[in-house]
């Protein structure tokens, strides 16, 4: 008889889509669609998006024309609402600490667990344990966790993406030699699309073939500190422990490129799709960044770096690529790149987001400016114009809504929050003074 025993249980929670869930929750209409959240714009990306919308293929980090392509006509693209994401994900992680009081939270929507209860406990046990926390997460916010448990994080983690949808997986000591062997050597923590193609090139496509390649021919492909522990990980030795993790300064992506880049529009490319990178992963942290910072390494090895900070922490994506974008210094000038990067520093809780972000894109006395909030929410007048799918509003006569769509001088919007069920649609004058920009959180009530 196989023995479900393991004298450690690590725990992985993972969200299930949590963007797209969220949207879903606070805007009643939205349930059993297809949900794209992201830049709308020409070079916008998917932050998150709905199982409806994955049946099509769409997925996170695909540019947004193309998810919208896959999933066609009745695709719903939303801008990301990072304030009240960041609320859902602290009152889930609140909740779950009372259960776990030691979390090693990876993001908004994802953590590692490991409760000393159960330590030596049966596979039994922790299933019963995991439904247990889903049903907490579920009461508390109204969405729903995955969860996957193994003898260490890497089992964890590929048994939560096991688990998903609205699941439970737990490995025993005795299976995962036999699972992982047959998963793709992408599952391994630590293994992204370069590390995996070279791999592939050499034939190894599975977990079961990486762990039958001698650990120094694995070390001469991925390089000798990489290598070995990625190859213990393989073999199921995971002795990591589950800690607290101290909030990160600060998120960066960036890319060193084969061939020099020499020209303007060349590094503004480069820029663009840096800024894009680490857009995403602020999205997860949860918080906004005020200071960005643009990294240029030159052919010769030397660095060249420079920063901008703005008056207010935000989440605004186009805020914070024009900032990068207006400290490029052409390559004519510079001499040729070989590795460009954006950090975005100074995290911290969204302070203020932009509503006129067009004057952030080009004004340096904005830039410069305090910041101050202001202390009356503008109405559809002052907005004009700029109304835009996904904004929040609030009317004195019909409550909480969003905006479903705006053109021909006309808004037409959603009214409904989470408890209220599909709401219905009103078609307003884009001018309407009852019409109010609303707090995200307030569909939530």
């Amino acid at each position: 008889m196989i023995d479900s025993r393991s004298r450690r249980w690590v725990l992985h929670l993972d969200m299930d889509a949590f963007f797209a869930s969220v949207e879903q929750l606070t805007r009643p209409t939205l349930r059993g669609r297809p949900v794209l959240v992201g830049g709308a714009g020409g070079r916008g990306v998917v932050a998150g998006c709905s199982y409806e919308a994955r049946l099509f293929g769409a997925r996170s980090a695909m540019p947004m024309h193309q998810a919208r392509r896959l999933v066609g006509a009745g695709a719903v693209v939303l801008p990301p609402r990072g304030a009240l994401y960041q609320a859902l994900s602290r009152r889930v992680f609140d909740g779950l600490r009372a259960r776990m009081p030691v979390l090693e939270q990876l993001s908004m929507d994802e953590a590692f667990g490991e409760p000393t209860e159960l330590a030596g406990a049966t596979a039994a046990e922790v299933i019963e344990f995991c439904e247990m926390l889903r049903s907490l997460v579920l009461a508390e916010t109204g969405l729903v966790a995955s969860l996957g448990a193994g003898s260490g994080k890497q089992i964890a983690k590929i048994a939560s993406g096991l688990a998903k949808p609205d699941g439970v997986k737990v490995v025993t000591p005795a299976e995962q030699t036999a699972l992982m062997a047959g998963l793709p050597v992408r599952k391994l923590w630590g293994i992204g699309p370069v590390a995996d193609e070279k791999l592939r090139r050499l034939g190894i496509d599975t977990i079961g073939k990486f762990v039958a390649t001698d650990e120094s021919e694995i070390a001469s492909i991925l390089g000798a500190r990489i290598g070995p522990s990625l190859h213990k990980l393989a073999r199921g030795i995971d002795d990591r422990v589950v800690a607290e993790r101290a909030e990160a300064k600060q998120v960066s992506a960036e890319t060193t490129f084969a061939h020099d880049l020499v020209t303007l529009a060349q590094l503004r490319a480069a820029v663009e799709a840096s800024a894009d990178a680490a857009h995403r992963r602020l999205l997860k942290d949860g918080r906004g960044a005020r200071t960005v910072v643009l990294k240029l390494r030159k052919s010769d090895m030397s660095i060249v770096t420079r920063s901008v900070t703005l008056p207010y922490a935000t989440v605004d994506k186009q805020t914070l690529v024009a900032t990068a974008q207006r400290q490029v210094l052409d390559p004519v000038e510079l001499g040729p790149i070989r590795l460009v990067g954006v950090s975005l520093a100074g995290l911290s809780a969204v302070q203020q987001g932009s509503l006129f972000p067009e004057l952030d894109y080009h004004s340096e006395d904005v830039l410069a400016g305090d910041g101050t909030a202001m202390e009356t929410p503008p109405t559809a007048r002052e907005y004009g114009p700029k109304w835009h799918p996904g904004v929040d509003v609030r009317h004195p006569e019909y409550g909480h809504g969003w905006i479903q769509g705006a053109g021909h001088s006309v808004v037409t919007v959603r009214f409904e929050t989470r408890s209220t069920g599909p709401g219905r649609a009103r078609t307003f004058a884009e001018d309407d003074d009852m019409l109010v920009v609303a707090d995200a959180l307030d569909s939530m009530e």
